[in-house]
């Protein structure tokens, strides 16, 4: 018949499984000690199952119901794996027999298959521990009864002496045994307390315990550090040790020394003093015992450097204002010192690769007279309290001014006179002799390729045709850019002008690059009002008027 818990069974399962989750989660915080993976026990175990069994042959030849008797002759086996230091979950099996009747009529068989938490409290000497596990329980007899299966509990603890690190000898446990068997089968309802009976009994066991998965052994080291590794003369250093692999329950013991300046130390840390200690590199060291540990030691090393006060030159930089002159023009000179140790010091030994310097301190004056065109170097010596000495200089640019370009100057001139004789009757026109003049002009023009011309065209008091003073300067720059003698002169570099000298000529005035045209008393000519004169007019063209004079 299938077995059916009671409600006070379902609520102890139920606090049974709550207490469980409650230690695992507690356990996953606990502080990581070496223990050991998984142990295996063996051992005796004696079992009080605490109750009464139905008897099949009940009245008249036995009662209906026999309390089971102790069961002195067991085994027991057990194996748990570690999560962590406390938490483990552990598998069992135990069997125990026995009988109180010659003829074996009581004998009685209960085996025992658990499954559930350990929790190992561990110590130096010997460790306490804690059980709570469901149980699968097989009884049978007495009176051969035939076997019967029930679940229950075997919540307990107990004590086991450490003998070394593998073995500890399990000297006691006492459990508390639970469990419910159904004999509806056997029993008719007359007698309800023996159809379900509850086993409320005791186990007891001791064997040895055997340990295994152990993690390596830590090997007791340390290392040692310094803060800060370099230092100046009588700069403080701060000296730490960090110990490993010591059981982290005792209290280690620190021995500080050195070989250079006042160490004192406290613990894991120590100080360094290293006042008056000459410059070089040297050692602390710290030795680390375990007072309750044989063999139990490490030590370690750190060095450190100590630098004398410091001997740095001055440092030095000098500027110049102006820092590009005329020849002639002076120069401020200024320089400056700083001592990077905050020593005294003084600048002075000014010396000029041109020209001549005076002064004395941050500043001096270079003379620039008489000098060529280019680089002056000046410089100066800083020279510090300890006579540790630097040195820095600066660059004068001098410049002396060009020679002033020639000025403009007339080359020659053309006379119209012979062109504005009424048998000719064109006071404009060039004629061979003015266009042998300005044949020299073109060549003067092409042999000097800065120079530029200016034209000024004139005319006579008695000459009324308009604009003929312009007229006569276009054609003449007409015969110089494209006329019959294909001359070639770039029209960009000839200006036209109308002047005021109140004769028929041109005058032909070279202006050198750089040079003006002194243009006082004439005018320019708009050349796109006033265009070259044809000498032959085509047939039938009608005749242009001519545009004012530009005057």
């Amino acid at each position: 018949m299938a077995f059916h818990p009671s409600l006070q069974t379902r609520r102890r399962l139920a606090s049974g499984i709550v207490l469980l989750v409650c230690f695992l989660v507690a356990a996953v915080a606990f502080a990581q000690e070496p223990y050991p993976k998984f142990d295996v026990f063996t051992g005796y175990q004696y079992i009080n199952p605490g109750g009464s069994a139905p008897n099949p042959n009940f009245p008249p030849d036995a009662p209906v119901g026999q309390s089971l008797p102790s069961l002195n002759k067991g085994a027991v086996a057990n194996f748990t794996y570690n999560f962590t230091r406390i938490v483990g979950l552990s598998a069992e099996y135990g069997n125990s027999f026995g009988g109180t009747s010659g003829d074996g009529s009581l004998f009685t068989d209960m085996g025992i298959l658990s499954v559930g938490p350990r929790f190992m409290y561990r110590f130096e000497g010997g460790d306490f521990f804690n059980e709570d596990m469901i149980s699968w329980n097989r009884l049978t007899g007495p009176y051969n009864l035939k076997p019967n299966n029930g679940i229950g509990a075997l919540v307990g603890g107990g004590l086991e002496v450490n003998v070394y690190k593998h073995l500890a000898v399990r000297a006691a446990e006492v459990d508390y045994l639970w469990t419910r068997h159904n004999y509806s089968d056997v029993v008719d309802s007359s007698f309800p307390s023996l159809r379900r009976t509850s086993l409320n009994g005791v186990r007891a066991a001791s064997g040895l315990d055997w340990r295994f998965g152990y993690p390596p052994v830590a090997v007791p080291a340390a290392a040692c550090s310094v803060q800060p590794t370099e230092v100046m003369q009588g700069e403080p250093i701060t000296a730490t040790a960090n110990a490993t692999g010591f059981n982290p329950k005792h209290t280690l013991n620190y021995t500080w020394s050195g070989t250079g300046g006042k160490v004192t130390g406290s613990g894991n840390t120590a100080s360094i003093d290293t006042t008056g200690v000459a410059g070089g590199q040297y050692t602390v060291s710290s030795n680390v015992t375990d007072p309750k540990a044989k063999n139990a030691g490490a030590t370690c090393n750190a060095t450190f450097t100590v630098k004398e006060p410091p001997k740095n030159p001055p440092t030095m930089s000098c500027s110049a204002s102006p820092s590009s002159v005329q020849a002639g023009t002076p120069v401020t000179v200024s320089c400056t010192c700083t001592s990077p140790d905050n020593v005294p010091v003084s600048v002075a030994n000014y010396t000029t690769t041109g020209g001549t310097i005076s002064g004395n301190g941050t500043s001096a004056t270079l003379n620039t007279s008489g000098l060529p065109s280019g680089t002056v170097t000046v410089g100066a010596t800083c020279t510090d309290s300890r006579g540790l000495t630097n040195q820095a200089s600066t660059g004068v640019t001098v410049e002396n001014p060009p020679p002033p370009p020639p000025p403009a100057s007339k080359l020659s001139d053309c006379d119209f006179t012979n062109m504005s004789a009424k048998r000719v009757n064109k006071p404009w026109r060039v004629d061979n002799e003015c266009k042998g003049k300005l044949d020299d002009v073109a060549k003067n023009l092409q042999q000097n390729a800065d120079n530029k011309l200016v034209i000024v065209g004139n005319s006579g008091p008695d000459e009324k045709r308009p604009n003929l003073a312009a007229e006569r300067a276009v054609n003449a720059k007409a015969y110089l850019t494209s006329g019959e003698a294909k001359l070639g002169i770039d029209p960009s570099r000839i200006s036209c002008r109308t002047g005021s000298a109140g004769t028929p000529t041109d005058e032909f005035w070279i202006v050198p690059a750089g040079s003006s045209f002194p243009s006082d008393g004439t005018q320019p000519v708009d050349e796109n009002a006033v265009q070259p004169v044809p000498d032959h007019p085509k047939p039938g063209a009608k005749k242009k008027k001519a545009a004012p004079a530009q005057q």
